[in-house]
């Protein structure tokens, strides 16, 4: 079983030609709510390719909360153990999609929050049952901590992709088996700079420096890094036409969870999770953009005849 530790929130997503600048007006062609949040993106993720997973959040006792745990009760997610926080609103996210793909995100967090550490002690036994626990960091970072020791101490295989990037202290690094940052992350983390393979790799060793096992870098359209110590391994990310970046991360980190939960070697998990980031970003949306399990089985195909209907636009 995957039990997934994070936020819960819903999109409120905007698609515009360009992402206004600091005190620009930029009008946009229409608007969604879409379910979101990363720890719900990430069990919607892993649901969706076929997971035992279990869901731990918090939602404000309002109808967006109420949407949020329909939506993902209907792809397959456990959801009893989503706390209603009463007087708090559900967490929100505001979010620009530009025709790039690029997307700007601003989120308040409301019933996220107010998941704590008690929280946390009363659902233990639901993450000591997990092989794979994944957490996030929309959620305190005092309860991602007390989830991941539970989750040590209990066996289970421990991911923790630290987005947004937050300042994290020491000790919660000994309870990581696999960090999973973007480069921009992984240079908050480090106070290195990562525009390059060779400086992902040197401020990657800095964390492996401090007891993490493991990291997996995802660079966009560079693909992604793994490391450990005194190796790394550098993928390429397939070549797909980006419409919504949104998500895609979420999707790589869930599908990464649903192969170390099946027992497939690193390598293997790697390759899967990003076909399913590159299947992620060519549609819009969050959970409405994660791809079934059936779909990501046929990713070659699809890649071929996704390429073929670009070439007869053009």
């Amino acid at each position: 079983m995957i039990t997934v530790i994070g936020s819960l929130n819903m999109d409120l997503v905007v698609n515009t030609e360009k992402i206004p600048r600091p005190g620009e007006t930029v009008m946009g062609r229409n608007f969604k709510q879409v379910p979101g949040g990363k720890g719900g993106n990430q069990a919607d993720a892993a649901a969706k390719l076929g997971a035992d997973v279990q869901m731990i959040g918090c939602i404000g006792d309002d109808s967006l909360g109420n949407i949020l745990k329909a939506s993902l009760a209907s792809d397959g997610v456990k959801v009893d153990s989503v706390l209603v926080k009463v007087g708090i609103s559900t967490g929100i996210a505001s979010i620009i999609v530009e025709d790039s793909g690029d997307n700007a995100i601003t989120v308040a967090p409301g019933a996220n929050y107010e998941l704590n550490t008690k929280d946390i002690e009363g659902l233990s036994q639901i993450v000591k049952k997990s092989k794979v626990i994944l957490l996030q960091l929309e959620i305190p970072v005092n309860s991602v901590k007390a989830a991941l020791m539970i989750g040590k101490h209990a066996g289970c295989i421990t991911i923790l992709n630290p987005a947004p990037a937050a300042t994290l202290d020491g000790e919660i690094y000994d309870y990581v088996d696999i960090l999973t940052p973007n480069e921009s992350e992984l240079e908050f983390l480090t106070g290195h700079e990562t525009g390059t393979l060779e400086q992902v790799e040197a401020a990657g060793k800095l964390l492996i420096d401090k007891g993490i096992k493991e990291i997996i870098v995802t660079l966009g359209h560079n693909g992604c890094m793994h490391l450990k110590r005194n190796w790394r391994k550098h993928y390429e990310a397939y070549k797909v036409k980006a419409i919504d970046t949104t998500a895609a991360g979420d999707g790589f980190n869930g599908a990464l969870a649903v192969c170390l939960n099946d027992g497939k070697t690193m390598d293997e998990a790697i390759q899967f999770a990003m076909k399913v980031g590159a299947m992620t970003v060519t549609k819009e949306g969050a959970q409405t953009s994660l791809p079934l399990k059936t779909e990501v089985d046929h990713f070659d195909s699809w890649v071929v005849s996704r390429f073929n209907r670009e070439d007869e636009k053009q």
